[in-house]
């Protein structure tokens, strides 16, 4: 099959943003170390605000290459790399680190931390149907199991304690986004502060499972993908991150059925404390706060000449707003 008609076969929901370019003869000297064969091509994607990736077609088949930058640290990398590791041999399809001929995982290139991991063959879906949504829940929960015994431990570095810190990057640049946004968040971060939940239950989460990072083929999932923000905490606060990522419609109204569909299915891997029911609503309002200000200090701060599109805060807003006028865990399609 020629390049060109593979290329356009590859899901762009693979891979992310374009911080920093690579010249031919850096990636080829970086490649040297592994075992692929020619280099036939490369491409960068701009998609989504994190890491540098580039689509590579070697000998051996496709790839992704990642650049880390921004808020991966360096230190976590190998955290992320072993995770998918150990998630993946106990039956979850995500991508896999590719070791070099030394039997590393992590390189540098450009100046950057580096890595390549398998390419994952499906689509993501820009507008998840129910039964994309039961079917994330699933996975969801298959992750949360096969996660139970992995004994590397990561802090959640963007949950309770950072948002008032990302809030003053902001600062008072947050009117230019909307008039009032300034005592809105302040006003939000002094609930979550006096209600923010005990003692759940607690694991591995992937704490960023998005649509455009779950890919599938028809309505099943075939991979989970960008695992750069896993880490340890609530696992009822990644049911959270979903359930505002994947069951609000256009208009960011809340879809109960999607809703209800996705804790049915997570359910049937891992069923959820009473404990758990009871404090997702708060969960859910952390949870779109914390995407408002990763996104409004991204808008802020695009970097001069990056090949990216911020994501809008104010999405995330509106979500926030439903969910300080739901009631009970049931607005959310939990059964108490």
């Amino acid at each position: 099959m020629p390049s060109s008609a593979r290329k356009t076969r590859l899901s762009r929901d693979n891979i992310m943003a374009v911080y920093t370019e690579i010249s031919d003869l850096e990636l080829e000297s970086f490649l040297a170390d592994y075992d692929f064969g020619k280099l036939l091509a490369f491409k960068g994607i701009a998609e989504g605000v994190e890491n540098s990736n580039f689509l590579l077609q070697v000998e051996a088949g496709l790839f992704i290459l990642t650049l880390y930058e921004k808020r991966v640290a360096a230190a976590d990398l190998p955290f992320f790399l072993t995770l998918m590791e150990h998630l993946a041999a106990r039956g979850l399809t995500c991508p896999q680190p590719v070791k070099t001929k030394s039997a590393k995982m992590l390189g540098r290139l450009a100046g950057r931390p580096a890595a390549i991991v398998t390419f994952l063959e499906g689509v993501s879906s820009r507008r998840p149907s129910v039964r994309q949504c039961a079917a994330l829940g699933a996975a969801l929960g298959q992750l949360h199991r096969a996660g139970a015994d992995f004994r590397g431990s990561r802090p959640n570095a963007l949950s309770l304690p950072a948002w008032p810190q990302l809030f003053a990057l902001a600062g008072d640049r947050a009117e230019e986004v909307q008039t009032g946004l300034v005592s809105f968040v302040a006003a939000e971060l002094a609930f979550l502060e006096r209600s923010w939940p005990r003692g759940l239950p607690r694991g591995t989460i992937h704490a960023d499972l998005f649509p455009d990072n779950v890919l599938f083929l028809g309505d099943k999932v075939s991979g989970l993908i960008d695992f750069y923000f896993a880490c340890t905490d609530f696992l009822a606060y990644d049911l959270a991150v979903c359930l505002n990522a994947w069951c609000f419609e256009p208009d960011f109204s809340f879809n109960v059925t999607k809703s209800i569909a996705l804790i049915e299915a997570y359910q049937t891997m891992r069923k959820l404390a009473p404990e758990e029911i009871e404090a997702l609503p708060v969960l859910a309002r952390g949870s779109a706060l914390r995407f408002a200000l990763t996104r409004l200090v991204d808008w802020l701060n695009v970097p001069p000449g990056a090949l990216v599109r911020p994501k809008d805060p104010l999405e995330y807003v509106k979500r926030l707003r439903f969910h300080q006028r739901s009631k009970s865990p049931r607005d959310l399609g939990l059964k108490l």
